[in-house]
């Protein structure tokens, strides 16, 4: 069962959120954070898929800051819109959006993961490095292909957390991975050999790479029923 419902963040914004249920008793709740699309028909997808592994998952709607249902597809003026989009976007008013569908997922009773993708990978990695300054603590968090993450891999995260990278990503050198893990051996990092950027897309044939979608996943759900189930 999915719907879409209305979220209050702490300084006073409201915005959407995309909300998928299992069809029994949850064993955890989710948090997935868009890529620079919104939350489009890609992304509702994903929730509703983790949501029939038997999660509660909520996907808040981070570019509502800028206007209301932006969803935006891969190629052509969409994929200059979401460029344009993503400079605006600011990490502080994201976890406050993220923190806003925290409190729903709070509310499940259940151990929280956080998932996200792109632009929503590096939101993972500060839910994990600054989610407590917003009353914040996951079970884990999930990073698929966090841009930007070398800048602030110092931070310390106050839960166990797993990356996706693949191998032939070309917003996200190997400078960026060593950085990560040198500054944080525990952190599980797996590069997907042959993948690019946005390898999870199945909606987007350019980007795609199944075997690592798949292999990725796999181990997602391994690590989310250790830590959150």
């Amino acid at each position: 069962m999915s719907e879409w419902m209305k979220l209050r963040t702490a300084d006073g914004h409201d915005l959407s959120a995309y909300v998928s249920r299992p069809a029994g008793e949850p064993i955890g709740a989710l948090i997935l954070v868009q890529e620079i699309f919104g939350v489009n028909a890609h992304i509702r997808s994903v929730a509703d898929g983790y949501a029939k592994d038997g999660f509660v998952v909520i996907a808040p709607a981070l570019f509502d800051r800028f206007g209301h249902g932006i969803e935006l597809k891969y190629e052509g003026e969409d994929a200059k819109r979401a460029g344009e989009l993503w400079k605006r976007l600011d990490p502080d008013k994201a976890l406050l959006d993220i923190a806003a569908a925290y409190e729903v997922a709070k509310a499940t009773g259940k151990g929280i993961g956080v998932v996200g993708f792109c632009f929503g990978g590096l939101m993972s990695w500060l839910t994990a490095t600054r989610g407590e300054r917003l009353k914040m603590q996951p079970s884990c968090c999930v990073g698929y292909y966090p841009g930007g993450i070398g800048k602030v891999a110092a931070e310390e995260p106050s839960c166990p957390v797993m990356l996706h990278i693949g191998s032939a990503d070309s917003h996200i050198g190997s400078d960026q991975i060593d950085v990560v893990r040198r500054a944080h051996p525990e952190v599980e990092v797996f590069i997907c050999e042959g993948a690019g950027h946005a390898f999870n897309r199945d909606a987007d044939p350019n980007a795609y790479h199944a075997p690592s979608a798949a292999l990725a996943r796999e181990r997602t759900l391994a690590f989310l029923k250790t830590h959150v189930a």
